[in-house]
């Protein structure tokens, strides 16, 4: 059984936020100190947005050539071929930056794109990006966001992520403290701090920062970049879905709790690798794994070292913690010929439609023991990958809170799974009202699709 922890900063910190709009519970009674606090809070190419989910969710994403075409770049450009994207030209210039976990200072050369304004289709409360790319060693990215309100007025550029695959030449960290009082970042997610008073994001750019080593030659490569809008209403409660397949997908299965107290400067060892470990298990089913030279830092004593690898490269310093969703897509994208994303679906037949198609996916759900029966423990943050549904229509899910690989794969009772990760607001342990996902999810997915695969990730908003 998980053990019970502290809850987590994020936590508290979105805690605050959803007492805030119910004006009913304070930071501290809504955090769910006797759960399981591993990942808290409150996803052929063409040049025009996906469908969105009516009323909910929009997504829209630069991929294309002509999508990297048309927007503005400074000291880049576009790079046609089979996985089109853009990179450094002749840089714009210098910048300084001070990595604030290493303390260290250095020079970089720089080059931007800017996306063209996207107009939401769903005015939005709450925004998250996803990007794919390649940074080399002497490379990294930052990506902002700024959009304009439903009032007609501006937010200001906020620092969404600065990322790289690897952590020799920076820290990838997600940047804290920024608000301009109307919306602020939490983590990896844009948010309007009040969401009642009908205040909503509706337009936004985007803007990428590509930095190498001055006077080389090496350039980072972002094949893929956009951002997910939303407006899940708030609810405690969502429809029951009918059961409308039954098939399982054979995903490999990884237990996070075999590495609990493993390098325990991530985020205090395995046990709260929920979410790296979910990715790891879908890269895997995609037929990719970090090679022998990659796991060659993990101890050889340890079984599934390429979890320890995960856990590694997904982790954010400031977050001090594995669980940042773009991270996590972007890891899974740092294999060959994946993408990754992070959207919200609609319901448990968005689901089905994409295990029809071999697509499974990562969600992200809070829950007391009592809710989700067979699981054994409660949480205010997990991550757990779906792979299938059964003949009655209940949840195949491989559950790395299980104590062993061969426990992982799990059955949940459909009505109850599909509650406890569509919600945006239930009860803790403490009767307090706290945060739920609504209905996020990751999404690992080749880069070159089937038809079969595009249709799916068409009919859930996703290109």
């Amino acid at each position: 059984m998980p053990r019970a922890e502290q809850p987590s900063r994020r936590t508290v910190l979105t805690a605050a936020v959803v007492a805030a709009a119910a004006g009913a519970v304070s930071p501290a009674a809504a955090a769910d100190s006797p759960e399981r606090p591993v990942r808290a809070r409150s996803k052929a190419p063409s040049t025009v947005p996906s469908k969105a989910p009516p009323g909910l969710v929009d997504n829209r994403a630069w991929i294309s050539y002509a999508d990297w075409r048309g927007g503005t770049a400074k000291g880049t450009r576009a790079v046609p071929g089979v996985r089109p994207g853009v990179m450094i030209a002749t840089p714009a210039g210098t910048r300084t930056y001070t990595d604030p976990h290493t303390n260290k200072t250095a020079l970089w050369e720089y080059g931007t794109w800017t996306s063209p304004v996207h107009q939401l289709a769903v005015p939005a409360t709450e925004a998250v990006a996803s990007w794919n790319a390649d940074t080399p060693a002497g490379t990294w990215i930052q990506v902002e966001l700024t959009g304009t309100y439903s009032d007609g007025t501006d937010t200001p550029w906020y620092v969404l992520g600065r990322w790289a695959a690897g952590d020799q030449d920076i820290r990838r960290t997600s940047v804290d403290d920024q608000s301009d009082g109307r919306s602020s970042i939490w983590t990896d997610t844009f948010s309007i701090d009040d969401a009642a008073s009908g205040l909503r994001l509706v337009s936004y750019r985007l803007r990428l920062t590509l930095y190498r080593t001055p006077g080389t030659k090496v350039t980072p490569t972002v094949w893929r970049l956009g951002a997910m809008g939303s407006d899940v209403p708030d609810r405690f409660t969502v429809p029951a879905s009918t059961p409308g397949l039954a098939q399982e997908l054979k995903v490999p299965r990884y237990s996070q709790e075999t590495h609990a107290g493993q390098y325990p400067q991530y985020d205090n060892g395995g046990e709260a690798w929920c979410s790296p470990t979910s990715s790891q298990m879908i890269v895997e089913y995609w037929g990719r794994k970090p090679t022998a030279d990659q796991l060659a830092w993990v101890d050889p004593d340890f079984t599934d070292p390429q979890v320890c690898h995960a856990a590694r490269y997904t982790y954010d310093y400031q977050y001090a913690g594995c669980g940042n969703w773009p991270f996590n897509a972007a890891y899974a994208a740092t294999y060959k010929d994946l993408q990754g994303v992070v959207t919200r679906l609609g319901s448990l037949t968005e689901l089905e439609t994409l295990i029809a198609a071999g697509i499974p996916a990562i969600t992200s759900q809070s829950f007391l023991k009592s809710e989700l029966t067979g699981a054994g423990y409660g949480t205010s943050g997990h991550l757990m990958t779906v792979i299938g549904f059964t003949a009655d229509g209940d949840v195949i899910a491989n559950d790395p809170a299980s104590p062993s690989d061969s426990a992982v794969r799990r059955v949940y009772k459909r009505r109850e799974f599909e509650n406890i990760w569509l919600r945006t607001k239930r009860y803790n342990a403490a009767g307090g009202v706290a945060s739920g996902s609504g209905g996020v999810c990751y999404l690992y997915f080749p880069a070159q699709p089937s038809a079969r695969q595009l249709v799916a990730l068409a009919a859930v908003g996703v290109r």
